[in-house]
């Protein structure tokens, strides 16, 4: 049976698994986004505590999906994980200390060793909530925009400037979406906020920053989609697997792949109607139609960059450089052994789902944060 399964296959079975994990992240980036409102959306103590414990009860599992992403992109294409930490590492550095700032708080801001006080680790959390999701959309972009890295016969990359991937923040496409996904959390975030604290003020202020969020991330969403689909792709011949540049690239292969054309519209159209049921309706389950369309867009967004003859980490200035699933790619040994090892993947998804519903079972309460009982 193990003979039937072809080395292509698994090397597009890992880019549906990499693929869903980047999409669930994505959802789950609505911690980031809430700690961006640390200070505004709050105006005294007791209602930061109650956001911070909000966010502080879910903030392991975007840090558990983030590293499980990050290991599975590595293990299944570890010449990408070569290329990207050997040229861009600034910029992967950069996303990882803001993480790093969030673990540190969360576990540190309210023991009572803490010798700097709650408002030093408030502002870490505020950094990570803005810097994280930008910095991870600006990454993102790179799969769609090109770096500047060249490889040579043994695959030893050469970055081409000394800015090692913080010029990715120059190119406007990367910075549209980095933009988008920084206003998309925030969004969730707020959301996600409404629908666990139960306190009529915060829920007032996060229904009116909700309207004020939502243009900037049509906006910068709508730019990158726009960039995207109307700039040079990165497609490689079928039949020789040479690199080259093509117009409108990714506009044709959208709508030459009807299913991830019906994820990414489908994806749009759910977290417009979480906006919408927020802003008019006042529904607490609107964070679970925003969520599940982020994480439908975020899935369609990778397919768009992996799938087909798309190289997903293109070099624009050494086309053959390119990385695509066949050249990035692990052995066929190594995603055979991976892919028996994912199939425990549903049964964590469960144990993240009943662990969320107890979890969420009740609101936080100021009367609950009065009293002591909480953690972070």
């Amino acid at each position: 049976m193990t003979a039937l399964i072809s080395h292509s296959f698994l090397q597009g079975y890992w880019w549906l698994i990499i693929s869903l994990l980047g999409g669930i992240l994505l959802f789950l980036m609505f911690v980031q986004g809430g700690q961006s409102f640390i200070f505004s959306l709050a105006k005294s103590e007791l209602q930061r505590t109650m956001v911070v414990n909000a966010l502080g009860r879910k903030w392991e599992f975007t840090f558990t999906t983030l590293v499980t992403f990050g290991g599975a992109f590595f293990a299944s294409f570890p010449l990408f994980y070569s290329v990207s930490f050997g040229g861009a590492y600034w910029l992967w550095m950069a996303i990882l200390f803001s993480f790093i700032l969030q673990a540190v708080s969360f576990e540190y801001r309210s023991k009572p060793s803490n010798v700097y006080g709650t408002k030093v680790f408030d502002v870490f959390l505020f950094i990570n909530g803005c810097l994280g999701p930008f910095l991870i959309g600006v990454a993102v972009g790179t799969f769609f925009t090109g770096s500047d890295f060249s490889l040579d016969l043994y695959n030893r990359v050469t970055w081409g400037t000394n800015w090692h991937g913080i010029e990715a923040l120059a190119n406007p496409a990367n910075l549209a979406l980095g933009l988008a996904v920084l206003f998309l959390a925030r969004i969730l975030g707020l959301l996600y906020i409404g629908s666990a604290i139960d306190d009529d003020q915060l829920l007032q202020r996060s229904h009116k920053a909700i309207i004020v969020n939502t243009f900037p991330f049509l906006v910068f969403f709508l730019s990158f989609v726009a960039l995207l689909l109307t700039s040079k792709g990165f497609g490689a011949d079928k039949t020789t697997g040479t690199i080259s540049q093509i117009k409108y690239f990714y506009l044709h292969s959208l709508i030459t792949n009807p299913l991830t054309l019906i994820l990414f519209l489908s994806g749009v159209v759910l977290v417009l109607t979480g906006i919408y049921l927020s802003i008019f309706r006042r529904s607490a389950k609107a964070i679970w139609y925003a969520g599940t369309g982020t994480v439908i867009v975020g899935l369609a967004l990778f397919f768009l960059a992996g799938y087909g003859r798309s190289a997903f980490y293109p070099s624009f200035t050494n086309l053959q450089s390119s990385l695509t699933l066949s050249k990035a790619s692990s052995s066929r040994f190594t995603l055979q052994t991976m892919m028996y090892v994912s199939f425990i993947i549903p049964f964590v998804l469960a144990y993240i789902w009943v662990a969320w519903k107890a979890i969420n079972k009740k609101k936080i309460t100021g009367e609950e944060m009065a009293e002591g009982e909480h953690t972070y």
